[in-house]
């Protein structure tokens, strides 16, 4: 009930920011970046595959962002909001660039479990040289993926995006970011299958 409270209260907090950055206070959009920012770079980085291409991304985000503050319907969806441009920006990055991304697969997601302990780390050089060879596969997997599905998965795993704000940055109905993302996670395995589990 506390966490619940205190959650509320961190909303309620941002979203004065948001209108006090509204009203052009250089001071909130400011806190507004510096809370925002890591998630966005996590983001473009891993859209884009490239640190300082993420850098540029992340900076183009919030220009975009601060210049259309006044479009944020929902002053308490933010970082999904920051997402969706930070996509939009890295997209057209990669589109100018005229490059194909690889991307690790996040850590965060039980479902994916399993795959995330076959390559931690472990204090053996064998069992290093096996994690580097794994997530190399991992990245070849997902780079197999459409746009539209890594990126909606990265949002789920990585962000912790809810469906629901999925939805609102990709553009999508409900439906179809439930079913791209199982979509998804069922060519990862089907991918990985062979490689995962010492099946090889």
């Amino acid at each position: 009930m506390a966490a619940a409270a205190a959650a509320a209260a961190e909303r309620a907090g941002e979203a004065l920011l948001v209108r006090r950055a509204r009203a052009r206070d250089a001071a909130a959009f400011r806190t507004l970046y510096e809370r925002h920012a890591p998630g966005v770079w996590r983001f473009a980085r891993e859209l884009l595959r490239d640190e300082s291409a993420a850098d540029e991304a992340t900076q183009e985000t919030f220009v975009r962002a601060h210049a259309r503050l006044e479009t944020l319907r929902d002053e308490e969806r933010l970082a999904s909001w920051l997402l969706g441009i930070a996509r939009l920006v890295s997209l057209e990055a990669r589109r100018a660039r005229g490059a194909a991304a690889l991307f690790d697969l996040p850590a965060d997601d039980e479902e994916g479990q399993a795959v995330i302990e076959a390559v931690l780390p472990t204090p053996t050089p064998e069992a290093l040289l096996l994690d580097r060879e794994l997530e190399g596969l991992l990245g070849e997997a997902l780079a197999g993926l459409s746009e539209g599905r890594r990126a909606a998965l990265l949002l789920r795993l990585e962000h912790g995006l809810a469906y629901e704000e999925i939805a609102q940055v990709m553009g999508w109905n409900l439906p179809k970011v439930k079913n791209e993302i199982h979509r998804a996670r069922l060519q990862l395995r089907e991918r990985l299958a062979g490689h995962v589990g010492g099946e090889r």
